[in-house]
């Protein structure tokens, strides 16, 4: 189920994408089907608002197709199922262009986003903001003229990371990126990548960081792949370093280390809802519904619930469900 959380930015190519969604929507294929979410639940304790503020209320939640946003749709579901609404479940959307138009276009009302998806991808932007307060206050002004509201993000950042296992750490010496292309001076054949193809070619992946950081890697020391045999093949040391994705579970479950971005590079990809503003509007209560989950999400969160569904196998949904339970946020029956 794990795929890339980012992807090209569309360039002369989203309004045939866009078309292209259109078509399917017309067709009555793709976004339109959906099945209505019939947990019986309830606000828990720390749900925040009293009552059932969303009585009455028809929403549907909307996804792209990867763990971890699969998994943050159905907590919003669940959520809005237990402040009273009808939910229809459109998660695991192929592709963001395809989850984005449904909550602009309305056949969906909200969706948890990136932020900076919505600046780089969506909002044509190529210089990432380094604030993450600020990448999104960004995105919510500009993002106004589209008819989307983007309630306030979530410390949850699932950005672009390069790990390595313990053993090579040692080795290397590399804590940093920066101590990285230190070392791509001072040895070039101990700096070998194993990255996703979509890594080796973005501007926001390998040859923009390689640019800031002054890294020296030939071409050769560069082994393309997808993205489950990236984390493997770094766990086994077949590359020294391999890129991840910084919510995903399997960084914990395979025991890799982290370096960090000390110079900032890559992009903020705070999660946050974004929302259709005129769903916004009919049933404000979404905003209160849904502010203290997102102000619960964080990196160390999201790893433990992608790790249950891509390294334990379990069902989105009910893990999503159970740690809203566990968290106080809904309650049964």
């Amino acid at each position: 189920m794990r795929r890339t959380p980012r992807f090209r930015r569309p360039g002369p190519c989203r309004a045939v994408a866009a078309a292209l969604l259109a078509g399917l929507l017309a067709a009555g294929c793709g976004l339109v089907s959906g099945s209505a979410m019939t947990d019986n639940v309830r606000p828990g304790p720390n749900a925040g608002y009293p009552g059932r503020p969303l009585t009455g209320a028809q929403l549907t939640v909307t996804s792209k197709e990867f763990t971890e946003q699969i998994v943050l749709g159905q907590m919003m579901g669940l959520v809005f199922e237990a402040a009273g609404a009808t939910v229809i479940d459109k998660t695991s959307i192929q592709g963001s262009i395809g989850a984005r138009e449904a909550v602009k276009s309305g056949t969906a009302d909200a969706a948890y986003e990136y932020t900076g998806t919505g600046w780089i991808t969506y909002l044509g932007h190529t210089k990432p903001v380094v604030d993450p307060q600020e990448q999104w206050r960004v995105v919510r002004d500009e993002d106004r003229k589209n008819g989307l509201v983007w309630l306030p993000p979530s410390t949850l950042n699932n950005t672009y990371a390069l790990a390595l296992n313990p053993a090579n750490q040692k080795k290397l010496g590399v804590h940093t990126l920066s101590d990285v292309a230190a070392l791509s001076h001072k040895n070039p054949g101990a700096v070998t990548l194993c990255v996703e193809n979509e890594f080796a070619t973005r501007n926001d992946g390998l040859p923009g960081m390689a640019r800031a950081y002054g890294m020296q890697v030939p071409s050769g020391n560069v082994r393309k792949m997808t993205g489950g045999v990236v984390y493997t093949e770094t766990k086994k040391g077949t590359c020294a370093l391999g890129e991840v994705f910084t919510t995903d579970g399997r960084i914990k479950a395979m025991n890799l280390q982290v370096l960090a971005d000390d110079k900032h590079f890559f992009p903020n990809y705070n999660v946050a809802p974004e929302i259709n503003a005129a769903s916004l509007k009919k049933y404000p209560a979404m905003a209160q519904v849904l502010a203290p989950v997102t102000r619960a999400l964080n990196n160390t969160v999201a790893q433990e619930l992608n790790r249950k569904v891509d390294v334990d196998g379990e069902d989105p949904h009910q893990v999503a469900k159970d740690w809203l339970l566990r968290e106080g946020f809904i309650r049964e029956g």
